[in-house]
């Protein structure tokens, strides 16, 4: 198959490990995407590599940071990559003439605020590229639908990049559940930052998005994976937590609580899942708690992902619990070695997807059957978020998702009537 170039849209943190002027003080240091996209050009898979961002006068700073993370760490790593807009620019719109350099078939990653996804990635999708989004894809369940409407029109692949599906704990939890663990009776999910990140996220911050898109988002993604076909939601009321960022003077919740009611399919019995997220927790031995118990009507798995039993102490960093199923940045004999890790499967395998498409091996529609979050099998997700702000911004009114009759993708998210 041949090489596919890549457009990485996005400077910050997930994809340089460089925030503020530094690198992040986070277990993403080195970056994730841009990392995994030199890796995946010496392994000759990604040709040409692009960056795009909004402010062209952190490149100088970028480069040197990625040098010193990444081409110092593994084996001189070749860290060619084009960038937009140019050193001296600022440039919102970087990303229109950046995209029109590549070519229908290439693709984008995109890695920016929430409300800028939508339009980034119909710009990269019209122009025949596919693409790959953080997640929240979108905030909103009608963007969603323009999306997988264009997508589909296009003939390009367009997926959310939900690493979460890729953790093993996770993949056999899921497994578990689906093999024999009945219907949905209850789930609780808890997952934090601590409260330092308010500063990392401090120029969107309750502005363009918050923490329940942020980091509610895994969870229930990966409850709607895994309850695909099992059940479908109903119902979200959302509460918050308030004080610490607004102490700094960021006008959004501290922790965000969804409380989303679930139809079983095969019998309309009624299950309940609790996704809680907070970026105002203490620093402890993990960046992010990150953890669920999951109930049905025959048995119950609880995940703790944030402790598997490897710890680290260091005079410089002292007492962590690390993670290497994630990102394995320590280098062996010289080179990255972190190929098996799920922060790197997660876009092999799309870069990989796309690579197919493009030989006529695969439609993008093949991708749909769980293999990938797709455009078109995770609105699901973006109805629960969505409804979830909405119940916020109504002081907690319950917000229904309503479908096409027994259906399992949403049409319209409606205040509740009560009876």
């Amino acid at each position: 198959m041949d090489k596919v170039d890549v457009l990485m849209l996005g400077t910050g943190e997930y994809t340089t490990g460089y925030v503020g002027g530094k690198a992040a003080d986070s277990d993403k240091g080195a970056g994730v995407v841009a990392l995994t996209m030199f890796d995946l050009r010496r392994r000759n898979k990604v040709n040409r590599v692009g960056m795009c961002g909004v402010n062209g006068k952190k490149f100088p700073g970028i480069r040197q940071h990625m040098q010193r993370c990444i081409g110092d760490v593994y084996g001189g790593m070749d860290l060619t990559c084009e960038t937009f807009p140019g050193d001296g620019e600022v440039n919102p719109k970087a990303y229109v003439d950046a995209s029109a350099t590549f070519k229908a078939g290439d693709v984008g990653v995109i890695f920016t605020p929430d409300d800028t996804h939508f339009d980034i990635a119909l710009d990269c999708i019209n122009k025949g590229m596919h693409v790959m989004v953080t997640k929240p894809i979108v905030q909103k369940l009608e963007d969603h639908q323009k999306l997988a409407k264009a997508a589909a029109e296009k003939g390009v692949l367009v997926a959310v990049e939900v690493h979460k599906r890729l953790d093993p704990f996770y993949a056999d939890a899921r497994d578990r559940i689906r093999g024999g663990l009945g219907n949905f009776q209850y789930m609780y999910a808890y997952m934090s930052q601590p409260k330092h990140q308010l500063e990392t996220f401090k120029a969107w911050a309750g502005k363009s998005s918050d923490i329940s898109y942020y980091l509610n988002s895994h969870h229930i993604d990966w409850s709607e994976w895994t309850l695909a076909g099992v059940a479908r939601p109903i119902r979200v009321t959302a509460t918050g937590s308030t004080g610490v960022a607004k102490g700094k003077g960021m006008d959004t919740e501290d922790s965000i609580t969804l409380t989303v009611q679930w139809q079983n399919m095969n019998d309309k019995t009624l299950g309940c899942a609790v996704y809680t997220s907070s970026w105002a927790a203490p620093k402890s031995d993990v960046h992010s708690q990150q953890r669920f118990f999951y109930m049905g009507t025959q048995g119950e798995i609880n995940v703790d992902q944030a402790h598997r039993g490897c710890t680290v102490s260091t005079d410089q960093a002292g007492f962590a619990s690390v993670n290497p199923l994630f990102m394995k940045y320590t280098p062996t004999n010289g080179m990255f070695s972190g190929q098996g890790s799920y922060g790197v499967r997660s876009f092999e395998n799309f870069i990989d997807a796309c690579r197919e498409v493009n030989s006529g091996s695969k439609k993008p529609s093949d991708f749909d059957d769980g293999s990938l979050a797709t455009v078109h099998t995770t609105q699901q997700g973006t109805a629960i978020l969505e409804a979830g702000r909405m119940s916020l911004d109504a002081d907690g009114q319950p917000m229904d998702i309503e479908y096409d009759g027994d259906g399992h993708t949403p049409t319209a998210i409606k205040p509740h009537k009560f009876e």
